[in-house]
């Protein structure tokens, strides 16, 4: 199951990290084009959010299918922080990422309070852009590329 799950989450990265590029972008070029917000402005924001969700619940399921999982029991918080490749998948990684689908969440959330196009790109741009920094941040590169 372990695999199965790590492949997923693996691959349905690549999903977010298409569909929030194109929310920022999106976002940036019609904040400076001075563009109407319009449905299609919200669907690619809403995906990005919905993609963003999907893969933090594959995130919690392998967290604990890990076998790293058991690293907390077995030589404790300690020696985990001691290892730099064991604190990037046990403490970094989930902490940075739900931050950053948190910080998804509450560019939405605010984005659709806003009454007028700029605001609302405005919003969307920044909290977008922020969670896109903080995934690229804590993907496990090496791993996730070979």
């Amino acid at each position: 199951m372990y695999n199965v799950v790590k492949n997923l989450h693996s691959y349905w990265a690549y999903i977010v990290l298409i569909v929030l590029v194109i929310a920022v972008l999106n976002s940036i070029f019609k904040r400076l084009t001075k563009k109407e917000y319009q449905a299609i402005d919200f669907r690619i924001s809403l995906f990005a959010l919905i993609v963003s969700h999907i893969q933090l619940l594959i995130g919690i399921v392998l967290y604990f299918v890990s076998p790293r999982f058991s690293l907390f029991s077995n030589s404790g918080m300690g020696e985990i922080m001691k290892n730099a490749v064991d604190r990037l998948y046990l403490i970094e990684h989930p902490i940075i990422n739900i931050l950053a689908v948190v910080l998804i969440t509450m560019g939405y959330s605010k984005h659709k309070k806003k009454l007028t196009s700029t605001p609302k790109f405005s919003t969307i741009a920044v909290f977008y852009t922020i969670a896109l920094i903080l995934f690229l941040s804590r993907i496990p590169w090496s791993a996730w590329m070979s």
